[in-house]
């Protein structure tokens, strides 16, 4: 009898779970597509251009230029991101700033974006042999011509396959806006599991949704690495 009683509640349980589950489903993918999505997005173009522009700072010959770049990437890399989206959010409003969680968020994004990426993209500039600058100059190309024309375009495939890495673990630490209030997937998870107190559950399944994302992300990304491998010489 007594064993009869445990496999009954056992049953119920993982009924009880498995509604749980799916009832939950559609609030944390409401909360991925109107906020995880679009942030990582956004963040990432938006730290693109800046990444772009910080490598392009790093590599001028002058230190006049040089030294805002290398004191953004340096304080960037040096501090946690999850104290650069309390700064943002929690920190401004006491000199007078005071800015949404969102826009909030996807500031404090872009800027880890961009320094990051700009030394990717720097190191991916660099690996270009110095024969190419020097052809595209035999042939009378500016500085600014040849680096548009024949450095970016090939720095950019080298590029591909760190910014790719870069791009999917961004769309994990979109999780840490949650803790200024974004109402993304796994603020979502948070609010659910404080209602029901079914903190696992619900926290395996944000990791779920995650790793839903992340895996199509990779399989992206390993189409577009074959793709441009075929321009490489072998």
């Amino acid at each position: 009898m007594f064993l009869q009683n445990r496999v009954l509640l056992t049953i119920t349980a993982n009924m009880e779970g498995w509604e749980l589950f799916m009832n939950s489903l559609p609030s944390m993918l409401s909360g991925a597509i109107r906020y995880t999505i679009p942030l990582t997005l956004i963040s990432f173009i938006g730290g693109l251009f800046l990444a772009l522009l910080t490598a392009m700072m790093r590599l001028s010959k002058s230190r006049l230029i040089q030294a805002p770049a290398i004191f953004y990437v340096s304080a960037i890399r040096g501090t946690p991101l999850l104290v650069q989206l309390f700064i943002i959010f929690y920190g401004l409003p006491n000199i007078g700033v005071n800015i949404d969680p969102f826009p909030s968020a996807t500031i404090a994004f872009i800027l880890n974006v961009g320094a990051y990426a700009s030394e990717i993209i720097r190191a991916s500039i660099l690996s270009i042999p110095k024969g190419q600058w020097e052809a595209a100059f035999t042939i009378g190309m500016t500085r600014r011509t040849a680096l548009r024309r024949i450095i970016l375009p090939q720095a950019a495939r080298v590029s591909v396959p760190p910014l790719s890495n870069s791009f999917i673990s961004l769309v994990k630490d979109t999780s840490l806006a949650s803790l200024v209030l974004v109402a993304e997937l796994f603020r979502k998870a948070q609010e659910i599991a404080a209602r029901t107190y079914d903190f696992l559950l619900l926290y395996i399944e944000a990791a779920l949704i995650y790793w839903v994302i992340c895996f199509i992300l990779s399989l992206i990304q390993a189409g577009l690495e074959r793709r441009l491998s075929r321009y490489v010489a072998r």
